[in-house]
C-alpha cells in the first residue's frame, strides 16, 4: 500500500501521534515531512508505507502558513507555551510592522528556536533547553517568498500570511520581527494551508480520518505529490530495469517520474541516457 494521508492537524497534538493514527489504520510503516509543531494545525501530509521513500524529492516545495504574533513579551520556547523571559510596554503600530516586513523577503538567515528538533553535537535542540544545558544554535538560510500583514485580530495581536520554503521557523520570524519593531513578539498560534501539492481542500481531519470505516477512500496517489516529467517503459524496459540490466534507451538526463504500463514505480534519474530507479515506490 502506498500514498498519502493529508492530515489537517489540531492544535496540540504532536506530530508523531498523528503517524501513528495512521500506521493504526493501514499496519503498515508511516512517516511525515515537515514537522508541525504541536500547538499548529493544518497541513501534515503523512506517507504510507514504501512513500517515504519521496520525501527526499519534496523538500523544496512551498509551504504557505497563516501566524498569529503577538506583542509585548518574549519566551524561552518563543510560542505562547513557554516561559517568559522579558516583557515590554513598545507595541508597534500595524504601519511599523508593514515598513520592516520587506527586510524578511528573499533568502535570509535565521536562528532556529532552541526548543526546536535542531541537532547540537547529536542532541535535539529541545532535549538541551529542557534540561537547563546552555548552548547557541548556528544560523541557517531560508527562502521567504512573502509575508503580508493581514490585520490586528485584537489588542497586541497581529496575523499574518507567510510564504516560504522548507526548514523556516516560523517563531523565530516572530521573535526577529518583534526585535525589528524594537518590541517583543511571540507565535500565539499557527496554522499551516499549504505544503507543496497538499492543503486544506484536499486533506481530512483527523477525527473523521480515524472514526472512518473505510481509511482508503483518503489515500492521495503517491505520485501526486512530484511533478517531474513523466517517463512511461515500455514492457521489455521494464523487464530490463527489474532485472538489474541498465540499458541506454536514449533518455535525456533528468528527474523523472516513472512509470510502466500501469503503475508508477517512483523517481528515477537518468545520466548519459541510463535510467536508474532512485526511489522506488511500487
Amino acid at each position: 500500500m502506498t500514498g498519502f494521508i493529508n492530515i489537517i492537524k489540531p492544535p496540540f497534538i504532536g506530530s508523531t501521534k498523528v503517524v501513528t493514527a495512521v500506521k493504526r489504520k493501514f499496519s503498515v510503516p508511516c512517516g511525515h515531512m515537515g514537522t508541525l509543531d504541536p500547538m499548529a494545525s493544518g497541513v501534515l501530509p503523512v506517507g504510507i508505507g514504501k512513500t517515504t521513500r519521496l520525501f527526499p524529492y519534496m523538500l523544496e516545495k512551498e509551504k504557505v502558513y497563516v501566524a498569529e504574533f503577538t506583542f509585548g513579551y518574549l519566551t524561552d520556547t518563543l510560542d505562547v507555551t513557554g516561559t517568559t523571559e522579558k516583557e515590554t510596554g513598545v507595541i508597534p503600530t500595524k504601519e511599523q510592522i508593514e515598513k520592516v516586513l520587506p527586510e524578511f523577503v528573499g533568502e535570509i538567515m535565521q536562528i532556529p528556536p532552541k526548543y526546536s528538533a535542531k541537532c547540537v553535537n547529536g542532541k535535539k535542540g529541545y532535549d538541551l533547553a529542557r534540561r537547563g544545558i546552555e548552548f547557541e544554535l548556528a544560523p541557517k538560510k531560508v527562502n521567504i517568498e512573502s509575508i503580508t500583514l493581514l490585520e490586528e485580530t485584537k489588542k497586541n495581536v497581529f496575523s499574518f500570511e507567510i510564504v516560504c520554503g522548507g526548514g523556516t521557523y516560523i517563531r523565530s520570524i516572530a521573535r526577529d520581527l518583534g526585535e525589528k519593531c524594537g518590541s517583543l513578539a511571540v507565535m500565539s498560534a499557527l496554522e499551516r494551508t499549504k505544503s507543496g501539492a497538499f492543503n486544506m481542500e484536499n486533506g481530512v481531519d483527523l477525527e473523521e480520518f480515524v472514526s472512518s470505516s473505510e481509511p482508503e477512500k483518503y489515500i492521495i496517489p503517491a505520485d501526486f505529490a512530484v511533478n517531474f516529467d513523466k517517463l512511461i517503459l515500455t514492457p521489455y524496459q521494464s523487464k530490463k530495469i527489474l532485472d538489474g540490466v541498465y540499458e541506454n534507451y536514449g533518455f535525456k538526463d533528468g528527474i523523472y517520474r516513472v512509470y510502466n504500463q500501469t503503475d508508477f514505480w517512483g523517481i528515477g534519474e537518468v545520466n548519459n541516457g541510463i535510467l536508474k530507479i532512485k526511489s522506488y515506490v511500487r
